[in-house]
């Protein structure tokens, strides 16, 4: 008998309202455990806008503390009852930093702890340095009821270091929320199919399946400039040990996907490939540095 796990990939159009967010996020939590899912992934900063398209300061009110979160309390009652575990992605206030951070809801609600989001990107729509601190957890993997699970956040899928790290720790599946669509400098730049495909790579380099999730529709903020939009992609999806995608939602619609794993025989499959015994950690240390020759201390 195999070590089956179901994941789940949701997808949905956020409001600029907290409740009715979250309210979606509960029904589609639901959705997905009536399709069997044991581990449920939300997308990034699912509680409203991503309102990193402007840089302004009533937005950084809309950070709260780790501790007592009214969002993750919620997932962790919801958690509790369906027995299943939530990834639940939050804008953090820790005294005088900010982070962009994930806690881990285990199937009986317990917190596993948070992974904050390592990679701050800086660009036209997508302004996170003017809200977060990078964060310090580094990369981490959380001993979950079903799965051993690495979780990083957005920028990070850009980034196969973070991937490796997850898996040389032993993670057994990938999981990156997402808040990810056009560019609002440049309508006629498309990263969809690229943004698939790097992380595609890095479930085939690492031989372990790979969940994404990312929010649709059309967001108009406010900024110092006039108005700004992003019109969010979708194509949340799950892909398999060897980069193959075997569940993708489209760009405009609302989805829960859902896929089953057999985690023992993807783990033959990883040990018998070879990239992990074959590794030269020892030649790597070019990884340690900025410009490929002064080693970061």
């Amino acid at each position: 008998m195999g070590r089956n796990v179901v994941v789940s990939a949701l997808q949905f159009a956020c409001t600029d309202d907290v409740s009715t967010n979250v309210n979606t996020a509960e029904r589609l939590v639901r959705d997905a455990h009536k399709q069997g899912a044991n581990i449920v992934l939300i997308q990034e900063l699912f509680e409203g806008y991503y309102f990193c398209q402007a840089q302004r300061e009533d937005y950084i009110q809309r950070a709260k503390p780790y501790k007592g979160h009214p969002t993750i309390l919620r997932m962790q009652e919801l958690a509790k009852e369906l027995g299943v575990v939530i990834p639940v992605s939050f804008f953090e206030e820790a005294n005088n930093a900010h982070y962009n951070s994930i806690a881990i809801i285990d199937a009986d609600g317990s917190d596993l702890g948070i992974y904050r989001k390592s990679h701050i990107p800086d660009g036209p729509g997508y302004q996170e340095k003017f809200y977060f601190n990078p964060g310090d957890t580094g990369f981490k993997v959380f001993q979950t009821k079903f799965a051993k699970i690495g979780v990083a956040i957005c920028w990070d899928q850009w980034f196969p270091e973070a991937a490796r790290a997850m898996v040389l720790q032993g993670a057994e599946i990938l999981f990156y929320p997402t808040a990810i669509g056009s560019e609002p400098q440049d309508q006629g730049l498309d990263s969809r199919d690229h943004w698939k495909r790097v992380m595609q790579g890095h479930a085939g380099a690492n031989l372990v399946p790979l969940v994404a999730s990312n929010r649709i529709g059309k967001e108009v903020i406010e900024t110092e400039h006039g108005n700004s939009e992003i019109t969010f992609y979708g194509n949340s999806f799950i892909a398999g040990p060897t980069g193959e995608i075997v569940a993708a939602a489209d760009d405009k619609d609302e989805a829960v996907l859902v896929a089953q794993f057999d985690l023992d025989k993807i783990k033959s499959q990883r040990h018998c490939w070879g990239v992990f015994r074959d590794r030269r950690p020892e030649l790597y240390k070019v990884l340690l540095t900025l410009d490929g020759t002064k080693p970061i201390l």
